[in-house]
């Protein structure tokens, strides 16, 4: 693009001096993988061409060793032994969470660490992190030491774990996690995740060798999980990484710039000694520049803070609409796990509906059983010319308090599709967010894949009310008892619940500490800064 600083931070902007990542780079190639089977198959693809003296480098807020990438495997653990077995470099950042009887995982955790320390691997749980945050980053880096035009990277919000291998017909992976009873015994799951090809692998490898090379001694939640570390000789800190191999070549038409969240913490990173709070930085311009449409699928809205931004824009922006995709129900069963939650999305969304005036549409996903699909994506596109997808919700939490990891995309081609100029800020429509939104919306719509009804959803307005329609539409056929041909489409009108007062009292303050936590430093708090 002429002024991709238009969109993107520059190294000022993004407020984190000490980083060695580069403001952006540009001569990507990145591919929208929709559905954690469609992710998965490619990552097994990937990974198989791997030779001795490769490197396999992955981050993870959960992983499941036994989770089959395809319906006939391998395996996670399977497929990053067999590359260590051939001898490639497999190091592994993942979270060390928190116990089982609070719905964590720091039990399958440790299991995939063993399998992939049995294996020849390296696995660090890693618990550097504030009280009663996580690591959240998901992200694999493939590097080739022969031939860097190969590399390739994995980025987004899709865990290496259970539950994530769904597809389009949204009927759920074979291999469940508990989940809130509304979503059945296989929970239908919808994720995104990108491919990068291109100098923003080399990025993605640093980001990766900064946190692995931190020198400060993890942290622990509670002195017997220390002594459990100990006993099991749990490993906390890893050897020296081999040498970073050279930047891939520019491949495609992309400009990246990868975002990212870390807490303020004592002792500090030593690669962000403030944290870093580039992702909040990098939607607040985004959001700011929004004229037409802001199309957003998250797992969370919550957060005052984050919902002031979007209702700021509508109300600055008379042409803006705000589209909304989010799970109908929380994860996990219980008035303790679900109404905080509830609490945050409903402050969230009636700020933004209150500010926006009937151009803020909200919806959920079903599949076409009528069960209710979990939207675990972290997707925004604005005025179809900026997108990121990455692991950070749209919380306070993911933009402050846990270490969370985005990629902006920049397309440098204009959309031919689209002669005009959504925005009315001279960037046109590109072809990268123009058809990632597409992609989306023929599915919850139940368009043809082919794109040949896609004149109902170019213009923003018109996209607006064809996702109205059929949500409308579908929500009546279900009220009417079901009878006749179920409407095409699979969303349904999103109603926040607004809780009452007594629920209020005791649910706000667990919301406000507890689901939606602050990691910046005072001083940001206080000027309401990120």
């Amino acid at each position: 693009m002429d002024d991709p600083e238009g969109w993107l931070l520059s190294a000022d902007e993004r407020g984190n001096p000490t980083t060695a990542l580069p403001g952006w780079t540009a001569g990507n190639l990145a591919v929208p993988l929709e559905h954690g089977a469609t992710y998965f198959d490619r990552l097994v693809d990937e990974v198989e061409q791997l030779k001795a003296g490769d490197h396999l480098f992955f981050a993870d807020w959960q992983g499941d060793a036994d989770e089959r990438l395809r319906e006939d495997g391998p395996t996670v653990a399977e497929l990053f032994s067999a590359a260590i077995k051939k001898g490639v470099c497999v190091r592994g950042l993942v979270w060390r969470s928190h116990t089982q009887r609070m719905s964590f995982t720091k039990t399958q955790n440790r299991k995939l660490d063993e399998a992939i320390e049995h294996a020849g691997g390296q696995v660090i749980l890693d618990q550097r992190v504030r009280r009663g945050g996580s690591h959240h980053q998901k992200f694999v880096v493939l590097r080739h030491a022969d031939d860097p035009s190969k590399d390739v990277a994995f980025a987004g919000g899709i865990d290496l774990c259970h539950s994530r291998r769904d597809d389009a017909e949204h009927c759920g992976d074979p291999q469940p996690q508990p989940m809130a009873k509304e979503y059945g015994p296989h929970v239908p799951w919808h994720d995104v995740q990108l491919m990068l090809r291109g100098p923003a692998v080399g990025v993605l490898d640093t980001v990766f060798r900064e946190r692995w090379d931190d020198p400060n001694s993890p942290d622990t939640d509670h002195p017997i999980a220390w002594l459990h570390d100990k006993l099991h000789h749990t490993r906390l800190k890893g050897d020296p990484l081999p040498p970073q191999l050279p930047a891939p070549p520019e491949c495609g038409p992309h400009v990246v710039q990868n975002l990212r969240t870390y807490p303020a913490i004592r002792p500090p990173y030593a690669f962000a000694p403030e944290g870093e709070r580039s992702v909040a930085r990098g939607y607040s311009k985004a959001i700011r520049r929004a004229r037409r449409l802001v199309y957003l699928e998250d797992q969370y809205l919550w957060s005052r803070d984050v919902a002031r931004l979007f209702a700021e824009a509508l109300g600055a922006n008379p042409d803006l609409h705000l589209v909304v995709v989010v799970p109908r129900y929380p994860d996990q069963d219980g008035a303790f796990a679900q109404r905080p939650e509830y609490i945050g999305r409903w402050e969230a969304i009636d700020m933004c509906q209150r500010a926006g005036r009937g151009r803020v549409h909200a919806f959920d996903v079903e599949n076409h059983a009528g069960t209710p699909v979990y939207v675990h994506a972290k997707v925004c596109v604005v005025d179809d010319v900026w997108v990121s997808v990455g692991s950070d919700n749209f919380n306070r939490r993911s933009w402050t308090h846990d270490s969370e990891l985005s990629s902006a995309v920049l397309d440098t081609r204009r959309d031919p599709r689209e002669p005009r100029d959504p925005g009315g800020s001279g960037d046109g429509a590109r072809i990268f967010a123009r058809d990632l939104r597409l992609e989306l919306a023929r599915e919850h719509l139940d368009l043809p894949d082919d794109g040949s009804e896609d004149e109902c959803l170019l213009e923003p307005e018109r996209f607006v009310q064809t996702l109205e329609d059929r949500a409308r539409a579908l929500d009546a056929w279900h009220a009417g008892g079901r009878h006749g041909p179920r409407p095409p489409g699979r969303l349904r009108p999103h109603r926040a619940e607004r809780l009452p007062m007594h629920t209020r009292l005791w649910a706000t303050p667990v919301y406000r500490l507890v689901d939606d936590p602050d990691g910046r430093p005072l001083r940001k708090r206080v000027k309401k800064e990120f």
